[in-house]
């Protein structure tokens, strides 16, 4: 499933963070690949990548 396919405010506060938490890990593995000077699939994936988090932080944000 893509990213865009997934709706932030329609999940719960229990699926948001467990989705941030699995984008920050893949965040994570991505920088370490940058660093290390491994190819990505797809060069603009980190980039992506943080930007859902920030839309999965708002949505959270909003649910308080």
């Amino acid at each position: 499933m893509k990213m865009k396919d997934i709706d932030p405010t329609k999940m719960s506060k229990e699926e948001l963070q467990a989705k941030m938490l699995e984008l920050r890990k893949e965040l994570i593995k991505l920088n370490a690949q940058a660093a290390t000077g491994t190819a990505p699939k797809n060069p603009r994936q980190i980039k992506t990548t943080k930007k859902y988090i920030a839309r999965l932080l708002t949505a959270l944000k909003t649910k308080e």
